[in-house]
């Protein structure tokens, strides 16, 4: 059994926060530089400019790429011959708090009757996945609120299918309109059960933009909710134009056969994640 300390991991959570908060992914930026080619609104590439130029600001200056640092969302695929000394959660929860911290991130968790900030962000978002051999793989994610409340989890008919799975995520998007800071980017879940759904959906919004997904009907079905969604016009910050969605991420999984459960994670254009192997 392999054992890793608290204290490594720690340290390595404190340094994806203040990082990930600081320096857009690399695949983001590109997405951002292409769309800025891509759009035809005046306003749109307007907007496109100005949100690189925050990248540069906010890199060089060491200050959040946005005032809403978000919850803390941790996916973590743990090794079953692994283990961390003094225990997994506890790591990645002091981690993070020193990490919003030290990088002065926003603390935005709160009770959520009487609004009274936890003063430090916890609790911090956990969800761990058991994988075979002995490596530790935390990925880090900061979900605003704006992004976060207009996602959406619902059970379809069966008999609704892909028609109804594309009605459901492209209203969705119209729905939420500039709330969400777009051009935004969407996780779907599709499967599973009612809280498992939601979760993949979260965790597909970790793949980089530009990829592809390996199964070839599916990546069919991520550029047609793609165009879909673009075709509304919403546009950067819902100021109108050509590119409203930057990509659509799907996740399934097997469901039981009277449901289908569906989920949309929507999140901004500042999206914000880092990951860190043992």
């Amino acid at each position: 059994m392999r054992e890793i300390g608290a204290a490594e991991v720690s340290a390595a959570v404190a340094r994806m926060c203040r990082s990930a908060n600081t320096k857009l992914p690399d695949d983001v930026r590109r997405k951002l530089e292409e769309s800025l080619a891509r759009e035809t609104s005046e306003a749109g590439r307007e907007i496109f400019r100005q949100l690189l130029e925050n990248a540069d600001l906010a890199f060089k200056t060491k200050l959040p790429l946005c005032q809403d640092c978000g919850l803390a969302v941790f996916y973590v695929e743990m090794g079953e011959d692994v283990r961390v000394a003094g225990g997994l959660n506890k790591a990645i929860i002091e981690g993070m708090v020193a990490g919003y911290r030290d990088g002065f991130l926003r603390k935005s968790s709160c009770d959520p009757m009487t609004r009274r900030n936890t003063g430090d962000n916890t609790p911090a978002i956990i969800h761990v996945d058991l994988t075979p051999g002995d490596k530790l793989k935390i990925s880090y994610m900061a979900k605003g609120g704006g992004s976060e409340n207009m996602s959406r989890v619902t059970m379809l008919a069966p008999s609704q299918g892909w028609k109804g799975i594309k009605e459901f995520v492209v209203r969705r998007v119209a729905e939420a309109g500039p709330n969400p800071c777009p051009p935004v980017i969407l996780g779907v879940g599709i499967g599973g059960t009612f809280e498992y759904a939601p979760r993949i959906a979260k965790k597909a919004l970790l793949r980089k933009l530009d990829d592809t997904h390996p199964d070839p009907k599916i990546a069919a079905m991520e550029a047609e909710l793609l165009a879909g969604v673009n075709a509304l016009g919403i546009g950067p910050m819902g100021l109108g134009g050509d590119i409203t969605c930057l990509a659509v991420k799907i996740a399934m999984a097997p469901c039981h056969i009277a449901s289908l459960p569906l989920a949309v994670n929507v999140q901004c254009h500042s999206a914000r994640h880092e990951e860190v192997e043992f």
